[in-house]
């Protein structure tokens, strides 16, 4: 063989082994049990055999067989896939159950066609019948495909968020609302796209991220409060949900107030990201203006968030003060992460001393002695996973922006000990914010358990009711979380469970509403660039 032709053999080999190694992604298409693009063969009754072993459910029956040696079983509770390769929990067993994957969940038969490069099991139950399709698919595919559902649904004056859906499942009947959280949704989405523009240079990614950085300061300006950014705002006569709202002076624009700390964490993340990573020199100037408004306001308020009534809002409290409080008290350590991060930004952004000098006042104050709490609370306390998306959406920027060797052994201790008791969730953007803060190494394993989450969150977001309370193959914790919700002691696979955002928690087994609302997604989207931006993805 001469050499020229065995390079273009070992090329070959190399496009074909990169082609098989392309991720999928499940989809899954309903049909009528009438469609007449159901094949014949789904609509007969098969002579199903009973499954020996145990599965995820009880009453399994094999339906089917892949080439590989993959079993497809089924059952009144729905259906499961058994692979004996599987090299992962989540690969071994996977399982299939509502309206996310089914017409329903009483399944009476299953059928492979490998025919194409789309593999396709059709489950036909009792109502109808789902065609699930792995479609070759990388994250960067999966990245677009979020991003188009995203423009086509979820952006409301700028902002980013959930819509609802007044026919469940039915996209076309969508109709955007406000949330207590707009600001931080989009602030997520803001830095998803510029760690988007920072890996790829992307004219539509700076587009987005500067959308977004004009919403953030329109919540600030509309409240007409310097410094106080309002928690959402709808047109004059828009649908509007419960909570505090306030009309802007020219009846045009209703802003809501009582706006949390969760807030002003998305402010300073989100302002923070694209200084670094996106700002020309005109937008730096306009960022800097904002952040020195937000940080003023907290300065001469003794650090809180103060509203129109001239009170402190429920939850915008970083004050000694409230830190004399029984709930002051618990809250402390993670305020206290908070408050640092805003200082630390402002100082960072503005290159003003007066923010340095607040800052280290607060250190002297013992602010970063009460970090070291953090999920370590004296007698214990309740575990919350909306604190966790805070705690860590304020160290980010901590310690990128602190080089004090002493402070960033004090910050380094609490961020690896909080990574240290949330590593069972397998969160992907808190193992890259731990790794980019050097709190931990990426290592293969993170790496890779990063990567399967990426590929496991379904592409689909509706909000469907899920249920895995009932499977056998699930074991519960001794405890309830703090909503007295029963967990589980292992995450299931993303694409097994409700849809959430990274602030709720995993190890609840059931979920959803009921297909009547569809999640923008961009919390998989900040992840995975974050991944690309760290190199922990391909």
């Amino acid at each position: 063989m001469s050499s020229l032709i065995r390079v273009v053999v070992i090329l070959l080999s190399c496009a074909a082994s990169a082609l098989a190694a392309v991720p999928t992604q499940k989809f899954s298409v309903q049909y009528s049990l009438s469609d007449p693009a159901v094949p014949a063969a789904v609509k007969e009754t098969p002579a199903s055999q009973e499954w020996k072993g145990k599965g995820p459910v009880p009453g399994l029956r094999e339906f089917a067989r892949e080439k590989a040696g993959a079993i497809w079983l089924g059952s009144d509770d729905g259906a499961a896939r058994f692979d004996p390769k599987g090299s992962h929990r989540w690969d071994r067993w996977q399982y299939f159950y509502g309206r996310r994957w089914l017409a329903d969940n009483a399944v009476r038969n299953i059928v492979v066609d490998e025919s194409s490069d789309v593999r396709k099991v059709w489950i036909r139950t009792t109502n109808g019948v789902a065609c699930l399709e792995w479609r070759p698919m990388t994250l960067e595919q999966k990245a677009a495909y979020f991003e188009e559902r995203i423009a086509a649904r979820h952006v409301r004056y700028g902002m980013v968020a959930d819509s609802h859906l007044s026919v469940a499942g039915d996209v076309k009947s969508n109709a955007l609302s406000d949330s207590d959280n707009d600001g931080l949704w989009t602030a997520i989405y803001l830095g998803a796209q510029c760690y988007r523009y920072a890996v790829t240079g992307s004219a539509e990614a700076r587009s987005n991220a500067w959308r977004s950085v004009q919403l953030l300061m329109r919540l600030e300006e509309i409240s007409g409060i310097p410094g106080f950014p309002a928690r959402s705002f709808v047109a004059a006569g828009q649908r509007k949900d419960h909570g505090e709202w306030h009309p802007t002076p020219d009846g045009q624009w209703l802003w809501k107030a009582d706006t949390s700390s969760d807030e002003s964490v998305g402010h300073y993340y989100g302002y923070a990201l694209y200084f670094d990573l996106v700002a020309n020199a005109a937008e730096k100037t306009a960022i800097l203006k904002v952040v020195a408004r937000l940080t003023d306001h907290l300065i001469r308020n003794d650090y809180d968030l103060i509203d129109l009534d001239g009170k402190p809002t429920r939850w915008g409290q970083w004050s000694e003060r409230y830190f004399q409080t029984e709930e002051g008290k618990y809250e402390a350590a993670l305020r206290c992460i908070e408050l640092l991060a805003f200082l630390k930004t402002a100082q960072h952004i503005t290159g003003d001393s007066k923010y340095a000098a607040a800052y280290q006042d607060r250190i002297r104050r013992g602010y970063a002695k009460h970090m070291k709490d953090y999920r370590r609370w004296p007698g214990g306390g309740e575990i919350n996973f909306s604190d966790d998306e805070l705690a860590y959406l304020s160290y980010d920027p901590l310690l990128r922006y602190e080089k004090n060797p002493e402070l960033r052994a004090i910050y380094l201790d609490g961020l690896r000990f909080t990574w240290g008791q949330v590593r069972p969730s397998l969160n992907p953007l808190w193992n890259y914010i731990s790794v980019a803060s050097r709190a931990g190494q990426l290592s293969d394993e993170v790496r890779a358990e990063s990567r399967l989450v990426l590929e496991r969150i379904p592409v689909d977001m509706i909000k469907w009711s899920m249920k895995n309370s009932h499977r056998q193959d699930v074991t519960f914790r001794p405890s309830e979380d703090r909503f007295e919700r029963r967990q589980i002691t292992e995450v299931l696979a993303p694409d097994e469970r409700p849809v959430e955002k990274w602030n709720s928690n995993p190890f609840i087994p059931d979920g959803g509403s009921g297909g009547h609302s569809e999640d923008d997604g961009g919390y998989f989207l900040l992840a995975y660039w974050m991944g690309r931006y760290l190199k922990a993805v391909e």
